[in-house]
């Protein structure tokens, strides 16, 4: 396995570390339907939150956060409403992102609840609740 996909392993590890130690039930971890992914999927007091991971050495040429661009969250929001639709939920939900910066413990880990727009979450509440 490349480097860099176990340090994203390790990251992903850490980031379950976190959450679990914040009263996160984790459901899910690399939830796949087709070419679509989520990270983690956790719930938290009744509200689901899907979970996109970033794990990086170091944030000398860009911050983790930055790599989750625009593109990446439209697909997270896809494979959310495959999710949704597949386990036939609709609980309410957020977007988190967690980073993880350093190659061993004791990590730098940043997590940023709601990360994207709550009006991008409304539209894909409305769009979920008319697919059933």
């Amino acid at each position: 396995m490349a480097e860099h996909n176990l340090l994203g392993q390790k990251g992903e590890e850490e980031a379950c570390r976190h959450l679990t130690r914040h009263d996160y039930r984790l459901l899910h971890r690399n939830w796949r339907c087709a070419h679509l992914e989520i990270d983690i999927v956790a719930e938290y007091f009744g509200e689901l939150v899907f979970v996109e991971v970033k794990t990086r050495r170091n944030e000398v040429f860009a911050e983790a956060i930055d790599a989750v661009t625009p593109e990446k969250k439209k697909n997270i929001i896809r494979a959310a409403r495959a999710y949704m639709a597949c386990y036939r939920t609709d609980q309410p939900f957020r977007f988190d992102i967690i980073t993880i910066i350093g190659e061993q413990p004791p990590f730098k880990i940043t997590h940023t609840e709601n990360a994207f727009g709550t009006r991008s979450i409304e539209t894909l509440k409305r769009k979920i609740c008319h697919e059933y």
